[in-house]
């Protein structure tokens, strides 16, 4: 069993109108940082804030009437439950969903809010799926596979023809990998049409469950990903089937590349991405020598991104980049001190973000404090022009790696 361009032709047509045809924009900043002429496929806009309503809405409008009534079950750790929620909701077909108890709440939020009944159990998708199953087959629902299912397939392929339709002369297509299904779909159409474009795939290195069956490995999949959309412990029959045969390469990132993509991705090119959106673009990061001065087509798959996990991504770049300094100064604990030492760091130019006192380390001598101080900077070599004033000033200061107590 397997996928044609004309299945994804057909499923073209069929959502057309009920799906957003989402732009593939150029990137000025990227193209300048990277060497390459980069472009981004936008599936972030979609309704759903990515590319599932695709392949969601290809198989809900080929089920049966009375399939459609009884209604579906799927499992997802997001975007596939949004995508299956929100078009079960307009279809009216009644929908649940299971969830990995570790689901960012705010996909787990989204997917209720589309109507969908969310169930949140175990901790993988794929430990999942036979739970669902069992439950699909007790209750007489329709099992929507998030990738291992033609119709879901073609519908994610839809998104090669809108690529090739804009970008004709491309060299390389970037996609990430979680199950196959998008990567699936979109090497389909390429090489049907443009076989000389490169299709490459991306996994988390905690992931790696494409790569390892491609090459005989059995390298470990599992772990908390920053990525949570490709997590996926293995792939689809059908989805590998595929990726042996049209999938020119596969290349695996880590986890520390994957969030410094999501950081690049919102500042430099100014578009949000989840963790599995931006991995493309750490892929072409980490080798841009092989792609310096071709066209590049990356999939930015999603924008589902955990505010909490992206305020943390944020700040961890700052600080990496010397923008944000913690600084743990020791004082005289008497009246008067402690605006003292904010008065240097203003003075110097330093803007301090928090502060905390303490008194109880058992290893300060009794009339003395420190302050461990988070201050925001231009960068490092400002941070330590403000060491230095404060040692100056009669404040010993020393860098931490801490926010609060821990020495």
């Amino acid at each position: 069993m397997s996928v044609s361009i004309v299945d994804i032709r057909r499923a073209a047509d069929l959502i057309a109108g009920s799906v957003v045809r989402t732009p593939t924009i150029r990137s000025g900043p990227l193209s300048d940082l990277l060497g390459a002429n980069v472009y981004l496929k936008l599936e972030t806009l979609q309704r759903t804030g990515s590319f599932k309503d695709r392949g969601a809405l290809v198989k809900l409008m080929s089920l049966s009437a009375a399939e459609q009534k009884r209604g579906v079950i799927a499992v997802s750790a997001g975007n596939h439950a949004q995508g299956v929620a929100y078009h079960a909701r307009r279809l009216g077909i009644p929908a649940t969903i299971i969830m990995p108890q570790g689901t960012p709440f705010t996909k787990v939020r989204r997917t209720r809010a589309f109507g969908a009944q969310v169930v949140l159990r175990g901790d993988s998708v794929n430990a999942l799926e036979p739970f669902a199953r069992s439950r699909a087959a007790r209750e007489r629902l329709t099992f929507v596979h998030p990738y291992n299912d033609v119709k879901i397939i073609a519908g994610q392929g839809t998104i090669g023809l809108e690529i090739l339709n804009d970008l004709p002369g491309l060299d390389a297509i970037i996609v990430p990998i979680g199950g196959g299904g998008v990567i699936s779909g979109i090497a389909t159409v390429t090489k049907a049409l443009k076989p000389k474009i490169e299709i490459i795939g991306v996994e988390a290195d905690l992931y790696p469950s494409v790569y390892n069956a491609l090459h005989g490995l059995d390298t470990p999949a599992g772990g908390a990903s920053i990525a949570e959309g490709i997590a996926i412990k293995s792939p689809g029959d059908i989805t590998l089937d595929i990726v042996r045969r049209l999938v020119d390469d596969i290349i695996v990132v880590a986890e520390s590349a994957i969030e410094a993509a999501v950081q690049t991705m919102l500042i430099q090119a100014k578009v949000l991405a989840e963790g599995a959106g931006a991995a493309p673009l750490a892929a072409l990061s980490e080798h841009c020598g092989r792609f310096a001065g071709k066209t590049v087509c990356l999939l930015v798959s999603g924008a589902n991104i955990d505010a909490r996990i992206l305020s943390s991504v944020l700040m961890r770049a700052m600080a990496r980049a010397g923008h944000i300094a913690r600084l743990r100064v020791t004082i005289n604990d008497q009246p008067g001190v402690l605006a003292k030492v904010a008065a240097e760091i203003g003075d110097a130019g330093g803007n301090i973000v928090e502060i905390h006192h303490q008194r109880m380390f058992y290893d300060i001598p009794l009339k003395f404090a420190e302050l461990d101080t988070v201050v925001e900077t231009r960068d490092s070599d400002h941070a330590t022009e403000i060491m230095r004033r404060l040692e100056a000033a009669g404040f010993p200061t020393r860098q931490t790696h801490h926010t609060k107590s821990g020495r």
